[in-house]
């Protein structure tokens, strides 16, 4: 007896839905230029800003930041973007990118048509995570690439000069620039998840990014509630400024790796429940 063929001939579940034809839909979508022209025009406006009121300067106060060294070369310039943008605005992108990703197929009705083409489910979940990590990486990345092009024009290309006393050589400042910008990164995979985890769970991809934009801030509202004590460290808002540990005369990895931990931890959870519940969600749209 001849043993039927479980699949069609020539049908491959993993060359479906390949990640090239993902990528291209989604660079040709009108958010992907708004936001990445939104992220490449926020340099431009702080050099405008400094041109207008001034340069910055901590002295007034007795207290160096970060901010007060913005003009002192393009890699101060890039570092203090990435100050001013780290919190609130990257968020954006990252819940954008993965938080409209399933959600803005069911919300077009198109993802059941998907899944009968057929992709597997896990395929495709596998698919649109990782270019939509891709896509949210090369928006933290733009920012800090621009802002040291621009700021180099603008102030000139020299050392990192350091809040806490000191400087970088300009070779060191873009090894630990990009340390921290990898950083930046890694702890924004809990927005990723809960972006993607929610997109599972709605049709709705407003409902998806805004609910990882609310969740976020209210991580950061958290923490900043001192009562909490030691339970903050448990929070991935406490250490997603660990990175600034980085932009010190001797590099400094302990908060940086906790902060590492942390947010690594609970975005595979998030993934995980994302990928679990999508293998079991009834899809009708």
């Amino acid at each position: 007896m001849t043993a039927v063929a479980a699949t069609a001939p020539g049908y491959a579940p993993a060359r479906t839905l390949p990640l090239r034809v993902e990528a291209l839909r989604q660079l040709k979508r009108r958010r992907t230029l708004v936001m990445g022209l939104i992220l490449a025009a926020l340099p431009f406006v702080l050099i405008v800003a400094f041109a207008i009121g001034g340069s910055p300067d901590g002295a007034r106060n007795g207290r160096i930041t970060l901010m007060d060294t913005a003009t002192a070369s393009g890699a101060n310039f890039a570092a203090t973007c990435l100050f001013v943008s780290a919190g609130f605005l990257l968020v954006i992108p990252v819940a954008l990118f993965c938080g409209d990703t399933v959600a803005s197929e069911a919300g077009w009705s198109s993802l059941r048509y998907l899944l009968a083409a057929p992709v597997p489910r896990a395929r495709l979940l596998w698919s649109k995570l990782a270019v939509a990590l891709a896509f949210s990486a090369a928006a933290i990345l733009l920012l800090p690439l621009i802002a040291l092009a621009a700021g180099t024009v603008a102030y000139g290309w020299g050392p990192l000069r350091l809040p806490t006393g000191g400087s970088l050589t300009a070779s060191d400042a873009l090894l630990r620039l990009a340390l921290a910008t990898a950083f930046v990164f890694v702890s924004q995979l809990v927005t990723a998840a809960l972006a993607f985890w929610l997109s599972t769970r709605t049709d709705a991809p407003l409902g998806a990014v805004g609910g990882a934009v609310g969740l976020t801030i209210l991580g950061n509202v958290l923490d900043a509630v001192t009562a909490l004590g030691d339970w903050r460290a448990f929070l991935p808002a406490h250490w997603q400024f660990a990175w600034a540990d980085a932009l010190q005369p001797h590099l400094e990895w302990s908060g940086m790796a906790k902060g590492t931990a942390i947010s690594v931890t609970y975005a595979l959870i998030l993934f995980a429940l994302a990928f679990r519940g999508f293998a079991r969600k009834d899809i009708v749209s």
